[in-house]
């Protein structure tokens, strides 16, 4: 089972915002070609950090509000959130090391 959470305008503020663990959230849409390559990385990024950071899949189709404010202009767009706080952010097709490595300075 997936440790990927879907996340919506609904439980964005509880799931997200209000989480004891860091968090990623991954923004993307079902057309995104580039979305979809990055997909799998996240799923596995969830698996391989579990428990110590939590990671969440928003689709802005399905989220318009929490994407527009939190200014998803492009997706994929990943936003590291601490504490309820935007601490970086990222935006298109990345690698899992490449992402690890961020994931590594956010719980650091």
């Amino acid at each position: 089972m997936s440790k990927l959470l879907h996340i919506d305008d609904s439980n964005f503020e509880t799931e997200v915002l209000q989480s004891e663990l860091p968090v990623v959230v991954d923004f993307s849409a079902t057309w995104c070609g580039p979305c979809q390559r990055l997909k799998p990385i996240v799923e596995e990024i969830a698996e391989d950090y579990d428990g110590r950071v939590r990671v969440a899949h928003v689709d802005i189709d399905q989220a318009q509000d929490t994407a527009a404010k939190y200014s998803v202009m492009s997706v994929p767009t990943l936003k590291f959130i601490k504490s309820g706080e935007i601490v970086d952010e990222a935006f298109g097709l990345m690698s899992k090391s490449d992402l690890s490595a961020r994931i590594d300075q956010l719980i650091g």
